[in-house]
């Protein structure tokens, strides 16, 4: 009888959802066990629910949406997708035919880098990162050069270091604003400065924005496509987080900038994009709905807002544990701390973090799950109730008031 292994072309595909940690925690449900899950930006356990007119859009267009869509995704949902990129993030002539909707951003994502890259081609991706961008430059074929974000300059690229790592072999750059894991927003300033380097080397740039509508303290989110119209750049959006429904699976990406340098790039997305004939076609359906009133989450964001207490309350618990330090998240609901690694003799997170869940019940993520080298951070997921996370703060400081690893 023949065996059957996995393709060869996942073996360096690292996509740090399973694993021992996850494992461990899987195992520990089964057997009756409660677990607080600080580990997943999912809204909806922890008691978020979608705004009253998206759920009645589904509803009333089900019967309306039962076959397949266009491959790129209903005019109306990409009308209004176009819309809110020219006149909402003042992005220039975007049209309905520069969208792709998809299940979620991240099959889009997969989609953008297959289309793109062949075997040894290069792409820059920052550290940390939201694993999937490596995963799917990986899986296409490429390799995805890690640039640094400076903890010391709240979490920003380092430019330097995004000069130094460009080669031959470069097609694009990623960026991850607002950013997650570290809750990061970027400055204007600093987004013209990228848009130089992508200008300068003939880079496509590649905008994950899909937390640009979970802003705090009074801040906008830029997106660099509206500082470059003469650079071809990709935006990925969607309303898994913004409005609640991660389920949904409803994403988009916008095809921004200039395209006459593309034109083959672009043949292989439509390629692609008709091969999985259409994206889920009643989440398509609300999007109208749900852009018309883009910013529904906004009074979660503001003080008293629930979102921005958790943050409040977990990044001044953090700073109060000694031995932790954390940045101010300004974005999105993570926050990524650092563990003074001589203190706690840290040299693998990933062990921390299942020691930890072992021993406190609480499940984080490492920080080497989002491409960062040195094993010094995790990443906690602010959306439970400030009682839960309270829970977690003082089960960390408990924790490691004693933990050394050996």
């Amino acid at each position: 009888m023949k065996t059957f292994h996995k393709s060869h072309k996942l073996d360096n595909v690292c996509y740090d959802i399973r694993g021992p940690v996850m494992d461990e925690a899987n195992r520990m449900i089964a057997r009756g066990e409660t677990i607080l899950k600080l580990n997943i930006g999912n809204p909806a356990p922890f008691g978020f629910r979608a705004p009253d007119e998206v759920i009645d859009a589904m509803q009333s267009n089900l019967t309306a949406t039962e076959g397949y869509s266009d491959s790129k995704g209903l005019l109306s949902a990409r009308q209004a997708i176009a819309d809110y990129c020219v006149n909402v993030k003042h992005i220039e002539g975007v049209t309905p035919d520069d969208i792709y909707t998809g299940n979620g951003a991240s099959e889009l994502i997969t989609m953008s880098m297959q289309g793109l890259l062949d075997n040894g081609d290069e792409v820059l991706v920052p550290a940390p990162d939201y694993p999937l961008w490596t995963a799917s430059v990986t899986l296409a074929g490429g390799t995805a050069v890690h640039y640094i974000c400076d903890e010391c300059a709240d979490w920003y690229p380092d430019l330097d270091d995004i000069r130094s790592k460009i080669t031959p072999r470069t097609k694009g750059i990623v960026i991850i604003n607002p950013n997650n894991p570290t809750g990061a927003l970027y400055p204007r300033e600093l987004l013209e400065e990228i848009a130089q380097i992508a200008r300068e080397n003939g880079l496509i740039i590649y905008s994950d924005e899909i937390y640009d509508r979970l802003v705090m303290d009074g801040l906008e989110h830029t997106s660099i496509s509206s500082l470059a119209p003469d650079v071809f750049s990709i935006t990925f959006n969607g309303l898994s987080k913004s409005h609640l429904i991660a389920g949904y699976r409803c994403g988009w990406m916008t095809l921004c900038g200039e395209k006459s340098h593309v034109k083959g790039y672009i043949e292989g997305l439509n390629l692609l994009s008709s091969m999985r004939l259409c994206s889920n076609v009643p989440a398509q359906s609300l999007v109208p709905t749900a852009l018309k009133n883009a910013y529904t989450t906004k009074e979660l964001l503001v003080p008293g807002g629930r979102i921005y207490e958790q943050r409040e309350f977990i990044y001044n618990a953090i700073n109060d544990i000694p031995g932790m330090s954390a940045v101010k998240p300004k974005a999105a609901f993570y926050i990524f701390p650092k563990m003074d690694m001589r203190k706690f003799n840290i040299t693998d997170d990933e062990k921390f973090v299942l020691d930890f869940l072992k021993e406190k019940k609480i499940l984080l993520t490492h920080g080497g799950g989002f491409h960062w080298e040195t094993p010094d951070h995790f990443r906690i997921v602010y959306l439970p109730q400030l009682d839960q996370l309270q829970q977690a703060a003082e089960g960390l400081r408990d924790f490691l008031a004693t933990y050394r690893q050996a």
